[in-house]
């Protein structure tokens, strides 16, 4: 059984880590970047699995922690995805 990972939010709340919060927000900002849906996927696909075993040996990091990894690993594949990803920041 996988150890259940602590995000700090903004404002102090936790949360369970959510892997699919991560692929949700990368195809989200795919999609702004006005690339194919199955572009948006593979990029998703791809920055989910990288946060995941990101995450792995941490029991808690915080949310722009998070971001931040995102962000960096975004950089990596698509510019334009990475500039649109780090400008967004989540309401809730």
């Amino acid at each position: 059984k996988p150890a259940i990972i602590h995000v700090v939010k903004r404002h102090g709340t936790l949360e369970h880590f959510d892997s699919k919060k991560v692929y949700a927000s990368a195809y989200a900002a795919a999609l702004n970047a006005h690339l194919s849906e199955r572009k948006a996927e593979t990029i998703a696909f791809y920055v989910q699995k990288h946060i995941a075993k990101w995450v792995r040996p941490r029991k808690e990091v915080t949310s722009a922690e998070i971001r931040d990894e995102i962000t960096a690993f975004l950089k990596t594949i698509n510019e334009d995805v990475a500039m649109l990803y780090e400008t967004h920041l989540d309401v809730n």
